[in-house]
């Protein structure tokens, strides 16, 4: 065997998705660079969640950009945007819908009729969502896992592609309620948005106070978008590359004897097993979107940090010594060693 680089035979249809999407990649990055500057590794996480068709978490502090940037992506993707602003009194049915008496008045006749809520959508933001409680936080875990919503016993389907992006501010902690783990875990990728260099910040401070604002034109539908998705599923990957992802994710594990020892020391909780499946779809949409259709270990290693930095927890041990979950990241990939291949 000379390598994992696999020859794939795609059929016309399928090689013409792929063609679209390389040359729509180029397109989408010059539309959003009418709009957003800077964010180069942000733009590239969340392209890459996008294409794979998964949800999104966002931390920032306040001001760079996260709403107008998830609200760009969703015009030049065509697709429908709503937002909804989680606060402590936000209640289940103000994110999924509720149902109302309607009353025919000729015949007096009277029936529940449902009325949909935001999450009824392509592009759901949901910001700040740490800042309702976990009730309210919890009507979003069956439509980002079934992409469907349940109200009075029946199934009303949601639109197809659906994303959730959710940001929240991780400097405030007063008012604001952590969110679980099962709904962490439905996240396919946690994003950080820095503050910009200061030439970035210059560029933004220009156009924003110059009175001309940028029109964005529209790339991909809502159609090509769930054909990428699909598309994405058919890239193949090589088992000692699969079986690279799935030994990082399990050496994050303090319970397990393999596990190293820096991990039985800072850390509480490991990742699960979608952390496994998320990482290896991310690695296969990096290369479909770098025009390969064959994953590496290194896609693996670039989408490690956004599918592990919110599956793993440390303990008290780590923040004593100042230790974060990239630390912990950053010395996994170190350890785990790669599949001998000579294939990068």
């Amino acid at each position: 065997m000379v390598g994992w680089k696999e020859q794939v035979e795609i059929t016309t249809e399928q090689r013409a998705a792929l063609e679209q999407l390389r040359s729509g990649k180029d397109q989408l990055l010059s539309e959003i660079r009418k709009v957003i500057i800077g964010q180069d590794q942000v733009i590239e996480e969340l392209m890459t969640v996008l294409f794979a068709g998964g949800h999104c978490l966002i931390s920032g502090a306040p001001g760079l950009a996260k709403t107008l940037l998830i609200r760009t992506l969703a015009q030049i993707m065509d697709l429908q945007f709503k937002r909804i602003q989680f606060t402590p009194d936000l209640m289940p049915t103000d994110v999924t819908g509720t149902e109302i008496i309607d009353e025919d008045r000729s015949t007096g006749h009277r029936e529940l009729r449902f009325i949909q809520g935001p999450i009824f959508t392509n592009v759901l933001l949901a910001d700040e969502i740490n800042r309702t409680p976990p009730k309210t936080q919890a009507a979003l875990l069956e439509a980002m896992e079934e992409k469907q919503v349940t109200v009075g016993g029946q199934l009303f389907p949601l639109a197809r592609p659906f994303y959730v992006f959710a940001t929240q501010n991780p400097i405030e902690l007063e008012g604001t309620y952590p969110l679980p783990e099962a709904q962490l875990d439905r996240f396919m990728f946690k994003i950080f948005i820095d503050y910009l260099s200061e030439d970035e910040e210059l560029q933004v401070a220009e156009r924003t106070t110059s009175g001309v604002s940028q029109s964005v034109e529209q790339i991909f539908s809502a159609e090509d978008m769930t054909a990428f998705a699909e598309l994405v599923r058919m890239v193949p990957i090589a088992e000692p590359i699969a079986r690279y992802a799935v030994r990082i994710v399990q050496a994050s594990r303090p319970d397990r004897e393999a596990s190293p020892d820096f991990i039985k020391n800072w850390v509480s909780w490991g990742a699960g097993t979608r952390a496994s499946q998320y990482m290896i779809l991310g690695a296969k949409t990096r290369a479909l979107l770098n025009g390969r259709l064959h994953v590496s270990c290194e896609d693996i290693r670039a989408v490690a940090y956004p599918t592990l930095r919110h599956r793993i927890l440390t303990n008290f041990q780590a923040d004593a010594e100042r230790i974060t979950v990239e630390d912990v990241i950053g010395k996994l990939l170190g350890t785990v060693p790669e599949p001998t291949s000579n294939l990068k």
